[in-house]
């Protein structure tokens, strides 16, 4: 590619000396975090390898700024005439390989529609032409060209013309614009199809396309994804060869103003879909001549010397790029600096048994990161306030900023799941990813890519330098995954609950250990909210398991089915976890019109040949914290405490008592207990079952999931017709916990626990010592007296109905971290963080604070 050439020449004329240390496992750059030079933004010049930037590179501009050709002299017009035909030989072989590219494309697609209209199709009639969308009228094209050009060549002379060849096929390029336009949605279709039908993937992964005509070597095989893209590439090419052929026509010459004009229609066509397509730009050219094209980039947190670091992370087909966002001056183009590369050749995963020593993860306590969540959500709040007043704008740009920076640090902060890779002499890059799904889809791209036949390479000072620079237009992810980034017209997402029902999964081929879990988008990334029992040796689980999942601005629910790992050798040496197997993934948009309906929404994920079936429904925030009064008053669900504790002649509830007894037998060391939802179809049995105080509730107890068991304790606060700590005591709990002087606060919130009714106090007593111990096990369940209360907080305190109504607590269903919820958190915790607080001291001593509430 002379273009390519020529812009390398530019760049070592740029570089008299080398900054770069490379070797043969790749480049490694880490030593110079912060170590550059002053200058060294300035002597990186912005490279733009862009076709439409080739021109200027190898042709003279003519004074109208159109491509021109300098006219040549007397004795060079058989030299030109030689050229010219050297230039077409090379372009007529590189047509004939991409014909016989096209048509490998068209073999599969034949049998594929024949075999639609049977009664066992691989592919629907609809996704066959999605994929292969245009291949035909393209082939067809060139084909001609070919056909026509070739006599052309063979016969060469200076009377020969090939512009209105060029012509004409630079005439057909809209056929090119619908190939371009369906791109993206063919290849996700294509892998798609791939995941769902072994069959499909198999000849997708293995096209077999034929050789020249004078190639000894008859036949190649390739994917359907890289031969799809060529398409994409020939439009370039074909472009780049045009600028060839003026410099080597005269002006005078009958072919210059076709070629002209064939030019003009292609940079035209370029310019038109420069920024409608990404494929186009997913590629660039090696020094020699191969395609080194963009497979998936995106933001990961590394760890690098002890603390953690933003990254862009770029996978190529033949290697990984580990990259930083430079800071530059204003005005100059934003670029990337290369902290380390290695060849996916040389590329390793981390073995169970390597012996190298792991840095350990240095992770936040958790309620830092909910407390960080509470700030962004009230500035979210606040945004959407100034939005509204009359001059709010300058103010909303730096609540804005403010919000970035946040979500920022909640991205770097909040991932700790550890993928880690390594070079071929065993030096070790560790990321932490947020999400399991994001963990497999990084290791799954490369092991995929790993499976064709890759030679390591090494990449020049200058090489590597034009690829750094070359990522800013190729990639494909451009901002972090912050609220800040997103335009105001994009959906805000869903808050409120959402009710799955995971029914089974089929496409197994033994009998297995199974199990799903459940994800969710929240603040930029994705967390695990819930996970189905292990269904025990089957091919065929079917769970039937309700979860109630909370939302905050989500827009993605993904479900990931694992087979269980009990070979404890499994042991990830990252975070002492046993790695179980992922059979499949996927995930669905959370369409707001599908899943508000009050009716169910069955739906299917298609993951590598297995499918998942399952329900859904959502419930806004504001309707699903409804306290709604039973209508029996002779259950214990939406019953007043002291009717309950009455009947029962008790001082705690016997639900209370018996939930809290089980998790402190057999679930107190269960990670996330409290946090990770219960089946729902589990806890409304057991909710029935206190309510007809049924007589097998001890022996349900014993044999129900610990997690439905402490779900049912948190669904019986939560739907208490008053809360806990009372309608009547909430303005007074939310100003105590304002005050500033510790003497105060401890006063006030002393008198306002001994102003609540006996058995509201008894019962809040007996749940805070129970929390207390939970905590204790923090190191082993993960959570925190902070993360109790954020569970809890809003449950115990959150007025009724009316209440809320007067004091306008819950303002809109998106306020989930309102000011309100903040506070009521913050309640529990004092008391949590408070040493034991006995119920017979409390009332017997007298606090020199006697306000009324």
């Amino acid at each position: 590619m002379a273009f390519f050439f020529e812009a390398a020449c530019v760049i070592r004329s740029l570089f008299a000396t080398d900054d770069f240390n490379y070797n043969t496992d790749g480049y490694d750059g880490d030593g110079a975090e912060d170590g550059k030079s002053q200058d060294s933004s300035e002597t990186l010049p912005y490279i733009d390898e862009s076709p439409t930037m080739s021109p200027q590179l190898c042709v003279p501009q003519g004074p109208d700024g159109e491509a021109g050709s300098p006219s040549p002299l007397e004795g060079d017009i058989e030299k030109g005439l030689e050229m010219k035909k050297l230039v077409l030989s090379g372009f007529l072989a590189s047509e004939e390989i991409y014909i016989n590219q096209l048509e490998a494309l068209l073999l599969p697609m034949r049998p594929l529609k024949a075999a639609a209209t049977t009664s066992q199709p691989v592919l629907t009639m609809q996704q066959i032409e999605t994929i292969f969308y245009k291949i035909q009228d393209i082939f067809e094209i060139h084909k001609e060209f070919y056909d026509t050009l070739l006599p052309s060549i063979q016969h060469w002379d200076e009377k020969v013309t090939v512009g209105h060849l060029f012509q004409k096929l630079a005439s057909q390029l809209g056929v090119y614009k619908a190939f371009v336009d369906n791109y993206k949605n063919a290849l996700e279709t294509a892998e798609k199809c791939s995941q769902a039908n072994n069959q499909f993937q198999k000849i997708s992964e293995t096209v077999r396309v034929k050789g020249p005509k004078d190639s000894k070597d008859c036949t190649t095989t390739s994917s359907m994804e890289a031969l799809l893209y060529k398409p994409i590439d020939r439009v370039t090419r074909s472009t780049l060869v045009l600028h060839d052929l003026l410099k080597h026509t005269s002006k005078d010459h009958p072919d210059f103003p076709l070629l002209q004009d064939a030019l003009r229609i292609s940079q035209n066509f370029l310019s038109s879909i420069n920024e409608e397509i990404d494929p186009r730009r997913t590629a660039v050219t090696t020094p020699k001549g191969e395609t080194r094209q963009l497979v998936k980039d995106g933001f990961l947190v590394e760890v690098s010397e002890s603390s953690r670091k933003l990254r862009h992370v770029f996978l190529f087909t033949d290697l990984l790029l580990c990259a930083k966002m430079k800071k530059t001056a204003v005005g100059r183009h934003q670029q990337y600096e290369c902290k380390w590369y290695i060849p996916l050749a040389d590329l390793t995963f981390q073995t169970l048994d390597d012996s190298d020593s792991c840095p350990s993860i240095q992770a936040l306590p958790e309620h830092e990161i909910e407390e960080m969540k509470i700030k962004i959500s009230v500035l979210k709040n606040e945004i959407q306030k100034e939005k509204k007043a009359p001059k709010g704008q300058s103010r909303v740009e730096r609540l804005r900023k403010k919000m970035n920076e946040q979500e920022s640090w909640l991205l770097l902060h909040s991932p700790t799941i550890p993928f880690r890779i390594l070079n071929k002499h065993g030096k070790s890059y560790l990321f932490l990813l947020s999400s399991d799904y994001e963990r497999s889809e990084w290791k799954e791209s490369i092991q995929k890519l790993q499976k064709k036949d890759l030679q390591s390479c090494v990449l020049s000072s200058v090489e590597l330098q034009v690829l750094t620079s070359s990522c800013f237009k190729l990639r494909t992810v451009h901002n972090i995954p912050v609220t800040s980034n997103k335009d105001d017209e994009e959906t805000p997402g869903l808050y409120g609950f959402l009710h799955v029902i995971v029914h089974s999964a089929t496409g197994f081929k033994e009998s297995t250990n199974l199990y799903c879990t459940l994800e969710v988008d929240s603040f930029g990334y994705f967390v695990s909210k819930a996970k189905t029992r292990v269904f025990r040796d089957t091919a065929v689980p079917q769970w039937n398991e309700e979860f109630e999942i909370e939302l905050e601005g989500s827009q993605y629910l993904r479900i990931l089915c694992y087979e269980t790992c009990y070979d404890k050798s499994m042991l990830n040496k990252d975070n002492n976890e046993i790695v179980d197997k992922i059979m499949g993934k996927g995930q669905v948009q959370l369409d707001p019109q599908t899943v508000q309906s009050k009716n169910w929404h069955m739906d299917v994920i298609e993951m590598n040949g297995i499918k998942v079936e399952f329900s859904m429904k959502f419930t806004s925030r504001d309707l699903s914290l409804k306290r709604t009064p039973s209508k029996k008053q002779s259950g214990v669900f939406g019953v007043k405490i002291n009717v309950v504790t009455k009947r029962e002649r008790s001082k705690v509830p016997y639900i209370v008592r018996q939930c809290i007894e089980e998790v402190e037998k057999r679930g107190i060391d269960e990670v996330g207990i409290y946090r990770i939802s219960g089946v729902a179809t589990d806890i409304q049995a057991l909710k029935l079952a206190f309510d007809t105080n049924t007589k097998d509730i001890l022996m349900m107890l014993s044999d129900m999931d610990i997690n439905a068991i402490a779900g049912t304790l948190k669904l019986y606060f939560r739907e208490l017709p008053e809360p806990l700590l009372t309608d009547r005591l909430y303005p007074a709990f939310m100003e105590g916990i304002a005050l500033s002087d510790p003497a105060a606060k401890e006063n006030c919130m002393m008198h306002l626990l001994r102003s609540l009714p006996d058995p509201n106090l008894m019962t809040f007593l007996t749940l805070l010592e129970h929390l207390k111990r939970v905590a204790e096990k923090e190191p082993i369940n993960k959570m925190s007296l902070h993360n109790l209360a954020t569970v809890f907080g809003p449950t115990l305190l959150r007025p009724s109905e009316s209440e809320s109504a007067k004091g306008q607590h819950i303002t809109c269903a998106s306020d989930i971290w309102s000011h309100d919820v903040m506070a009521q958190v913050q309640v529990l915790l004092y008391y949590l963080q408070h040493p034991p607080i006995s119920f017979a001291q409390l009332k017997q001593n007298t606090l020199y604070f006697s306000t009324d509430v």
